[in-house]
């Protein structure tokens, strides 16, 4: 009797063990986390940029073009301090153009002072249906001398920076030319807005 009872009592400790057994086998072994890739140092790497908070600018409805850029230099009491000047064209080739220049210690602020200068002397061009200009007309900034007429199916025919300016406003079929021998591309391009300027509708 003691013997029987002996064998009742072990007989479930052999069934625990074996279920630990099964129970072991069968489960899937645990993976460990997957580490960073690490750079020097041991410090993870980078994937890439991050991304920027900043919203995106919007594109400006005007599109623009630079007429030329220089150092400049002025002389003070320790030596000359140099700095940059823009020229810049402005214009939505719809029948808005202008011109405007721009002086800083930086390129960048320089452009951002001529765009802000041209935005501010634009004008509106009268344009006739098919993109041309209505009558002859002529202007003169400083020794910058320059003249208009339309021209029916030509295209536009103009060179130096009066190209630039007429292209910006939207103008087509049209021929100018510079009556100077002035070489200042900024003059050359304020005397054809003063053209553009006497337009009449």
């Amino acid at each position: 009797m003691a013997e029987l009872e002996q064998n009742v009592t072990e007989t479930p400790e052999v069934a625990t063990e074996e279920a630990v057994a099964v129970d072991a086998t069968s489960a899937p072994a645990e993976t460990s986390p997957a580490r960073a890739p690490r750079g020097r140092g041991g410090r993870p790497e980078r994937g890439g940029r991050r991304p920027s908070s900043r919203p995106p600018r919007p594109k400006s409805e005007f599109d623009q073009r630079m007429i030329n850029i220089r150092r400049v230099a002025r002389v003070v009491a320790g030596g000359r301090r140099f700095s940059f000047s823009v020229a810049i064209i402005l214009g939505n080739k719809k029948g808005k153009v202008g011109v405007g220049l721009g002086k800083a210690g930086d390129t960048t602020l320089a452009i951002e002072k001529a765009v802000r200068d041209a935005k501010k002397n634009m004008i509106t061009v009268h344009l006739t249906k098919d993109s041309s200009i209505a009558h002859e007309v002529s202007a003169k900034y400083c020794a910058a001398r320059v003249s208009m007429m339309p021209a029916s199916g030509r295209g536009l025919v103009a060179g130096s920076s009066v190209r630039p300016v007429l292209e910006l406003a939207g103008v087509t079929n049209t021929v100018a030319k510079i009556h100077s021998g002035s070489k200042n591309g900024l003059n050359n391009a304020r005397a054809a807005v003063e053209a553009l300027r006497k337009l009449k509708a």
